[in-house]
């Protein structure tokens, strides 16, 4: 009777225990689900081991137009944006796929795309309604810089004259065209020189993000094109940043600086927030080897007059579209020209009567 006592006391805790397990396996498999879906999907430790990842799971599934309504913004002066817009010329191309036009290229396209010169968007195959150019290659990593090579090549054939300077990006890149003709107009397009951001390893000079996005000069491009014909450089590797970085030092094209006057970046290779927030990238992440500068993490990483972020959602594209061009403080009149003054305080005080002088002209007249 005892030994049936204790089989029946060993079979319910052993069924009891089965259950526990269950039901705990049950819940950390939940627990470690959402951990995953939350994890942000760039940080893997390899600098070249993911590139415009398919998945987004912020997909939106139509456009959004935010520059319709452009009457809010008719008093702002343009003067300066709009003459580099016609001295600064810049040809801008996609680098995308079949697969990318909706999820992500068409997003693109409604917003930072429409302040290029001129807008291309580079796929395998073309697309005549989209449109994209055919480049008659295959889709996938190991096609990158054979896609970069072409587009190029491409570019160079049908619109070198269009253009004195040559970016470009990824289908899930935002690019802010006003501060990246600021920092070309101090460059001559006829001078071998290409910017993005800089990355130190393999590379004497250094060699420009591709996620980041790149922009080469006209005499650049000519170099790179002609590189080809000549086989001084070849398509030796599939890992685009870096193949073309090794070429461009090959044909003596120059690394530019792109930091700002006050030596902040101006190309992001991810979101502003990676950048921005302290302690989000582990010490451990391969971006911190990668820097040519010194790497800043916090307020201090990005410009002002910041160029390019990249891993950029179809959501993301139009958050930063409206941060960037449309959200305005009520009676603040943007002053910082790092052109006109070192001192930001000095140059406040010199322009701070004139400024106030319109505020007041402008209550008066409401």
């Amino acid at each position: 009777m005892a030994s049936s006592k204790s089989l029946m006391n060993l079979l319910t805790f052993t069924f009891g225990s089965a259950i526990g397990f269950f039901v705990c396996y049950l819940l950390f498999s939940i627990i470690l689900e959402e951990q995953v879906k939350i994890q942000p999907h760039i940080l893997h430790n390899d600098p070249h081991g993911q590139h415009s990842a398919d998945t987004d799971n912020n997909e939106l599934q139509g456009q959004m137009n935010f520059n319709a309504d452009s009457g809010q913004h008719e008093d702002e002066n343009k003067n300066i944006a709009e003459e580099l817009y016609q001295k600064v010329k810049i040809l801008c191309w996609v680098m995308t796929g079949p697969q990318n036009l909706e999820k992500k290229a068409k997003h693109v396209k409604a917003t930072w795309a429409q302040r290029c010169n001129k807008i291309l968007f580079m796929s395998s195959e073309e697309n005549k309604d989209f449109p994209t150019v055919g480049l008659e290659t295959k889709e996938g990593r190991d096609q990158l810089y054979w896609k970069t090579i072409k587009a190029f090549q491409y570019v160079y054939d049908h619109y070198f004259d269009d253009a004195d300077w040559f970016m470009k990006a990824d289908d899930d890149t935002y690019v802010i065209l006003d501060n990246l003709r600021w920092l070309l107009s101090k460059y001559s397009p006829e001078q071998p020189i290409y910017f993005g951001r800089r990355f130190k390893p393999y590379v004497k000079q250094g060699y420009m993000s591709g996620g980041a996005g790149y922009v080469l000069s006209k005499e650049a491009l000519k170099r790179f094109v002609a590189a080809f014909k000549t086989n001084k450089c070849s398509h030796s590797s599939s890992i685009e940043d870096l193949a073309l970085g090794k070429c461009m030092e090959i044909i003596n094209v120059e690394a530019g600086d792109s930091r700002d006057t006050s030596g902040r970046e101006t190309f992001h290779p991810f979101v502003p927030e990676h950048h921005l927030i302290r302690g989000y990238l582990p010490k451990t992440f391969w971006y911190w080897n990668y820097n040519y500068y010194p790497a800043v993490e916090g307020p201090g990483c990005c410009s002002d007059l910041a160029v390019s972020f990249h891993y950029v959602d179809s959501m993301t594209m139009y958050h930063l579209e409206y941060l960037i061009y449309h959200l305005r403080p009520y009676g603040y009149l943007y002053r910082y020209n790092p052109d006109s003054a070192k001192d930001p305080e000095e140059q406040s005080k010199n322009e701070a009567p004139e400024d106030n002088q319109k505020i007041k002209q402008k209550i008066s007249e409401n």
